[in-house]
């Protein structure tokens, strides 16, 4: 990016070491990298001592400070490098080292407190699909850190980002087109302390290790095409009608008959397998050019891939918070994954004004889950001597594929050189003006080929609740077979440009752009049964699960013991057996939004002192959502309604304007660059895609009852930052910043009554929200102790903050009225202690993060609250360099092998050991 703050950045050259960890020295020539065309300020014109940085990553940490002091509202940025040394494998993880940031569910970040409905992602700015079941936010363990150049998290609204904007926008930027020939090849083995030798399994599909199902789990076309024939309804008693239809003698053992048919085209090898645990696996590898064309052209490319396998043992404690010794639970969980990258992207640059570049990204995650719960509640208490165990086996595959082209272009003195037919127009153009765009198609898919919930009941030891024996449940339900798939789509494209101006002793920029974004989201269910009314004999719910449902138990038949039946030579089943369709008619649904934007920005620096800043951003925003049945086959069970109010519910659309100030005053007040910024804005947050009908539907990865509210209404958000930074000629810096959040209407889902076994929510307007703060980072050498210290320096940064939420009188009688918002933290704490050794052929960073209690689930009626507690995790990285080409890296994390726990009062109502995980690695480099 062109700058006019040379002065500043000639300055900041210590705080490269802010982007790479890397300490300093002083020395007489600068190793500072002019940005093409552009006038940089010599050390001696800025008055000040040069520095050069010890490290293998100065350039990467010279551009990422640089952007951040350009910015005109306060930003986070995360370099390639010092994710590297980090050690974090997916950018989820990687984000919980920024200030501000806490991991949540391994996969979702909260910014500020505030829940991850309040933040937004994106990739290279563009907007892109979401693999979650059911919202719309990204889950950012599916991107892993080997496609990452760069992450930049932007906490104060700015008027070219979109206006659904709480905590904060990530985004993550995917590595490019690099400068010369490359090539890297990295072999990595792992592990994790939890990890048994052997752990449960079942026998699955021959493509399992490519993360595919090669349809052994998929729904049968026999059944599908059943469906069709009996309108949806596949029971007993519909193929009946069906049958006499067609045939009216027809009788009852034909339809039983072909209700088997349809359940013997279930994948039925479901027993549970002993399988061992392999090590965890990672290949990746990549090559890249760039390359001459003559005089005035230049292409590049780059091309990467990445593979990981791993397994994943898993041990939870549950219990209730008011009987837990009676009313617990045990859940194994396995977990085999596997994780697929590849990256391809080009670029094309004419002189050095004009640039083309596209990147294309395909993503695979998948998780082959068997879990065995053993629990009791409260209509079988442990004393009782009576349990219940459910299965479940898992298979669910996700996939992103990402087509991006974008475009910069200045209109600088080469162009008007070599296109002199354009003088003329361009003549009344600054130089410096710049135009950009960018198109960008993104898909997301996840599939789950088949999830099988099997019920059973336990005969176990009165006092340690050890199972004896178990027998699948006598219910038409006792297994549970799932289908689904989720298509969602996202186009994004749009244009800027920027125009500056130049005056004696001041600079302006005025700059616009337009956005569009449209976004169309499938989501299909289908949820089947299969069970036994009656068994012949009790022995044949016992046994494994794959000769409990095998075709002998589902097939027995015998003479009509019935002498009065007037069918010579009729049969009847021994075991009555039942196959038929399950689920509402809502848990499948269509959904799409579409938002057009036009923005408008004004910058001016005076002095190279004061900064202006002022924009505001209009956003036509459009929303759709319809409940699908997609085996709907009668005007009473359309797949779509044709109820207007109905349909009229599920539509929402906004138009406003949104606006954004900042002012940033630039010195050498206690530092040889100092910055003083304050930024202000109004945003909003909007309603998910199914929450703004009124249907209920399953939560498919919480198991929760879920209620939309057609009267929800967008959340107001009026942020205010203030943010001070203070970079040395040392090396060290130093930042504060304050925050203030008021949220009018705040969007949170409050529980409701239902059953004894069932949780229910419901999405509400809350009353009111706040969230405030103070954020502390600090980079620190510690040569001023002399000796051994000169090779160590200390990077950390410290959040405290604070949290409200008044219900108001939407929420149905929560136990506290006032209380944080869902996922606040009171501090986040980070701190790295890290050593590079004087030959630069060893580095080590011991990395500590830890986050305070947060607010898990909200108590209604009395119950209390339930708040996850501090997790204290200490990691270590280590990187040898025994040549410029081969770098051997080992880590481990969670060392102090902290759990994973959730109170409600004084009661522990979740555990779990996560284990501490090893791993080492080698790579050569070309």
């Amino acid at each position: 990016m062109k700058t006019r703050h040379s002065k500043i950045y000639a300055n900041a050259l210590a705080a490269f070491a802010a982007g790479a960890f890397w300490h300093s020295a002083l020395a007489q020539e600068s190793d500072v990298v002019a940005e093409p065309g552009i006038p940089q300020l010599s050390a001696d014109d800025a008055g000040i001592e040069e520095v050069v940085v010890t490290g293998r990553f100065i350039s990467s940490s010279q551009s990422l400070v640089n952007e951040r002091l350009d910015d005109a509202f306060a930003a986070d940025l995360l370099g390639a490098d010092a994710i590297s040394r980090l050690g974090d494998s997916t950018v989820a993880a990687a984000l919980r080292r920024v200030p501000g940031l806490t991991l949540v569910q391994d996969k979702y970040v909260y910014i500020r407190g505030l829940g991850e409905r309040y933040s937004q992602s994106t990739l290279n700015r563009a907007q892109i699909p979401s693999p979650d079941l059911t919202r719309n936010v990204i889950p950012l363990n599916v991107f892993p850190t080997s496609i990452v150049e760069s992450l930049r998290v932007q906490k104060a609204w700015s008027a070219d980002l979109p206006a659904n904007f709480g905590g904060g926008a990530i985004d993550i930027r995917t590595k490019g087109i690099p400068d010369q020939l490359t090539f890297k090849f990295e072999l990595g083995l792992g592990d994790n302390s939890e990890n048994p030798g052997k752990v449960n399994s079942y026998s699955g599909g021959r493509d399992d290790n490519l993360g595919i199902d090669d349809g052994t789990r998929a729904l049968s076309p026999f059944i599908q095409s059943g469906i069709i024939d009996y309108q949806g309804s596949p029971s007993v008693n519909s193929i009946l009608v069906f049958l006499q239809g067609q045939d009216p003698s027809a009788n009852l053992f034909d339809a039983q008959s072909a209700n088997r048919d349809l359940a013997l085209a279930l994948n039925r090898n479901i027993s549970i397998t002993q399988e061992d645990t392999d090590p965890d696996y990672t290949v990746r590898t990549s090559f890249g050019n760039n390359l001459e064309l003559g005089q005035d052209w230049e292409a590049g490319f780059n091309l990467g891939a990445s593979y990981n396998t791993d397994w994943r043992f898993r041990r939870t404690r549950t219990a209730t918070f008011g009987l837990p010794e009676e009313q617990n639970g045990i859940k194994e969980e396995s977990t085999h994954a596997v994780n697929i990258a590849g990256t391809v992207n080009f670029g094309l640059k004419f002189i050095e004004d004009h640039e083309i570049s596209t990147t294309s990204l395909f993503l695979r995650n998948t998780d082959d889950e068997t879990e065995v719960f053993d629990f009791f509640n409260e209509n079988r208490p442990l004393s009782s001597g009576r349990g219940f165990r459910d299965y479940r086996l898992q298979f669910e595959e996700r996939e992103m594929v990402t087509h991006q082209i974008d475009g910069t272009h200045y209109l600088g003195s080469g162009t008007r050189e070599r296109l002199p037919f354009l003088g003329r127009l361009l003549s009344r153009l600054p130089e410096e003006t710049k135009i950009e765009w960018f198109y960008s198609n993104s898909t997301a898919n996840t599939s789950i080929p088949n999830q099988v919930s099997i019920a059973s009941e336990t005969f176990t030891d009165r006092d340690t609740g050890a199972v004896l024996s178990e027998s699948v449940r006598l219910t038409s339900s006792a297994a549970d077979y799932r289908f689904t798939d989720l298509d969602d789509e996202v186009d994004n494209y749009g244009w800027s440009a920027t125009l500056p101006i130049d005056f004696r002793d001041s600079y302006l920029e005025l700059s616009g752009g337009f956005d569009h974004a449209q976004k169309a989201r499938i989501y299909r269910q289908s949820q089947f049964s299969l069970g036994f009314l009656n068994v012949v004999d009790p022995s044949v719910l016992q046994g494994s699960l794959g000769d409990v449902f095998s075709d002998g138990n589902i097939l027995a038949d015998s003479p009509d013991p019935d002498a009065t039946n007037p069918v010579p030579g009729a049969r009847v089943f021994l075991n009555n057996v039942v196959f038929d369709r399950q689920g509402t008619n809502s848990n499948s649904y269509l959904a799409a939004t579409m938002t057009d934007s036009v923005w408008g920005k004004v910058d001016w620096t005076v002095r190279d002192t004061w900064r202006f800043a002022a924009g505001a951003r209009w956003e036509d925003y459009r929303q759709a959502a319809v409940d699908w049945n997609p085996d709907g086959f009668s005007i009473d069970s359309p797949q779509v309604t044709t109820d207007i109010d109905e349909l009229r519910q599920g539509i929402f659309n906004e138009d406003r304007v949104y606006p954004a100030a900042g002012i940033t005053y630039m010195g050498d007040f206690w530092a040889e660059t100092f910055q003083l910024r304050l930024g202000v804005s109004e945003t909003a947050i909007r309603p998910d895609l199914r929450e703004i009908t009124d249907s209920s539907y399953i939560d498919p990865i919480t198991g929760d009852l879920v209620r939309g509210n057609p009267g929800i209404v967008p959340s107001d958000i009026q942020n205010i930052d203030l943010r001070a930074e203070w970079y040395f000629s040392n090396g060290d810096n130093f930042t504060v910043t304050a925050f203030h959040k008021d949220i009018d209407n705040p969007i949170e889902f409050f529980e409701i009554p239902a059953s004894d076994t069932t949780v229910a929510r419901e999405i509400i307007n809350a009353e009111s929200g706040k969230v405030y703060g103070l954020e502390v980072e600090l980079l620190k050498e510690l040569s001023f102790l002399g000796g051994p210290f000169e090779m160590f320096f200390v990077q950390g940064n410290l959040t405290v903050q604070d949290s409200e939420l008044v219900a108001g009188p939407n929420a149905n009688v929560p136990t506290n009225p006032v209380r944080k918002l869902s996922g606040a933290s009171d501090y986040v704490a980070n701190l790295m202690i890290g050593f590079d050794s004087p030959d630069a052929k060893h580095t080590a960073s011991i990395i500590y993060n830890v986050s305070g209690e947060r607010l898990y689930v909200a108590g209604r009626n009395g119950s209390p609250d339930g708040f996850e507690q501090p997790f204290q995790s200490l990691d270590f990285t280590y990187f040898w360099y025994p040549t410029e080409r081969i770098t051997v890296k080992a880590k481990a994390q969670n060392l102090l092998g902290e759990t994973i726990e959730i109170r409600r009062g004084n009661v522990t109502t979740f555990e779990e050991d996560p284990g501490t995980v090893m791993s080492l690695s080698m790579s050569w480099a070309l």
